[in-house]
């Protein structure tokens, strides 16, 4: 997540004529997190739910540091002016990733009945609330995004997109549910952290932000088979497991 895709950002900026909203936006989607919604996700597809939460940790505090200096280590390489400190990228790990997690367990460790009754109804009003705040964004940045139709910007995406579900699933190691999380993890970034490095390299427009919203977009497309295909894997492995238990009863 923090070696390969960086590097596979660099080359295709490097090889293609590519508009300078979506370098910029390829290079900030590859150093970024994990999204704090992935981990639901992964775990419907088949991964297991502990990795999931762990990864998405770890992640989020590694970019801390991570962050400042890949996007350091850029700006140098593209000559270019800017940069993100340490506690700009914390703010938005805190606020999205740790803070409601921290609550989440401790509503959990010590209110345990409440949390059972009130899980359901968070999540969704979570997936509400995400809806409402994206749809706007999404409508007034939506000529941005048309605007990389048609000139080859849309395959580009799905190449770095398709490349982060490849390269997570192969080095996933031999458990299912590993694969399955780093493949989708690989492939999704948090776009507040985008955005933010966008704005650190004095580039935030609209433009920008199209082009990060336009990789979300085929990044979700692009993981719609790939899900399909790992649930099904997984319920061919239950079922297979089900019938050995049987077997030896």
């Amino acid at each position: 997540m923090n070696v390969i895709m960086p590097l596979v950002a660099a080359g295709l900026v490097v090889s293609f004529d590519l508009p300078t909203s979506v370098k910029v936006a390829l290079v900030a989607l590859a150093i970024s997190p994990v999204p704090p919604m992935l981990p639901k996700k992964e775990t419907k597809a088949g991964g297991q739910e502990s990795y999931a939460i762990g990864l998405l940790v770890a992640v989020a505090l590694l970019a801390i540091l991570t962050v400042p200096i890949v996007v350091s280590w850029f700006i140098a390489a593209f000559d270019r002016t800017g940069g993100i400190a340490p506690p700009a990228v914390a703010k938005i790990v805190f606020t999205s990733v740790l803070a409601p997690l921290a609550i989440g367990i401790g509503v959990r460790q010590w209110i345990p009945r409440l949390a059972e009754r009130i899980a359901g109804p968070v999540a969704t009003c979570g997936t509400i609330l995400l809806i409402v705040s994206v749809l706007p964004l999404l409508y007034f940045s939506w000529p941005a995004v048309q605007a990389l139709f048609g000139n080859g910007t849309v395959l580009i995406v799905a190449t770095m997109a398709a490349i982060g579900l490849a390269t997570g699933h192969l080095l996933g190691g031999p458990d299912p549910g590993h694969r399955t999380v780093l493949a989708l993890s690989t492939a999704s970034r948090h776009p507040a952290v985008a955005l933010a490095i966008t704005v650190a390299a004095g580039e935030e427009t609209k433009s920008e932000v199209g082009a990060i919203l336009l990789y979300l977009i085929v990044a979700i497309v692009l993981s719609i088979p790939y899900v399909a295909w790992r649930r099904h894997q997984s319920s061919v492995a239950d079922s297979a497991a089900l019938s050995g238990r049987r077997a030896l009863h």
